[in-house]
């Protein structure tokens, strides 16, 4: 699984594992990584890739191959803007859509022959529900995360018949590192918790836990579908603030 150093990567690294999954975590800090193997019941290396580089993806899928047989593969490497939209330039939208989609297709199919070949894997990919809702000033990682939607369901329409499930997750407002300055801002906190149905922040755990099923037999006829892990925050509007 790929961004397996800290969050919501980290979480679903030791969800697969408790499962009993022998997980290959990668990432660019290996350090970090190191820190997540220590806590993982079957000993792993980690990977260290920088997702930007195509030649970096390709000897990646190579090294994970070599480790053994690929049930499941979870794409939750992602980059992310949060700036005015007449700010954007090409360099920027480049940066977002090199990793979030690029990156996560060429992994994807590299990887997708071995599990063509014993009619069976799980590909999960970490979406947003940025991808399925407006979010303002988020065009660009919005557009990323639409298209790993789209691309979630064409791989399943196409691969399915051989066996292998893609479905994505799009999380919510999540405590995480890439949460905390905008935590920060006085009312943030307040304000996500009004606008989400069961009136809290999610945890790595939250998403870790779908990743699971998704990832297990138990969601053997799942596939194609993108799950919304939100509290609600995506489906639900109080247009009355609470007023009866």
């Amino acid at each position: 699984m790929t961004g397996a150093s800290r969050g919501i990567g980290a979480a679903i690294a030791r969800a697969l594992d408790e499962q009993g999954a022998t997980v290959v975590i990668c990432g660019r800090d290996y350090q970090a990584l190191a820190e997540v193997a220590v806590g993982l019941e079957r000993p792993t290396e980690p990977l260290v890739a920088d997702l930007s580089d195509e030649m970096a993806v390709s000897a990646l899928a190579a090294s994970a191959l070599d480790r053994g047989p690929i049930d499941i593969l979870v794409n939750n490497a992602g980059v992310g803007v949060r700036m005015d939209s007449t700010d954007l330039d090409g360099s920027i939208i480049d940066a977002i859509h090199v990793v979030n989609v690029r990156a996560l297709l060429l992994l994807t199919t590299a990887l997708l022959p071995a599990m063509v070949e014993r009619s069976r894997g799980s590909i999960i990919n970490i979406s947003s529900i940025s991808g399925v809702r407006g979010t303002p000033r988020r065009a660009a990682y919005a557009a990323s995360k639409g298209a790993v939607d789209a691309m979630t369901r064409s791989l399943a329409m196409e691969f399915g018949p051989s066996g292998v499930r893609v479905n994505a997750v799009a999380p919510g407002a999540i405590v995480t590192d890439m949460w905390e300055r905008n935590r920060a801002v006085p009312g943030v906190i307040e304000a996500v918790e009004s606008q989400t149905a069961l009136r809290r922040w999610g945890t790595p755990h939250d998403i870790a836990d779908v990743v699971a099923f998704l990832a297990s037999d138990a969601a053997r006829y799942v596939t194609g579908q993108t799950i919304e892990v939100d509290g609600g925050m995506a489906s639900t509007l109080d247009l009355y603030g609470g007023a009866v």
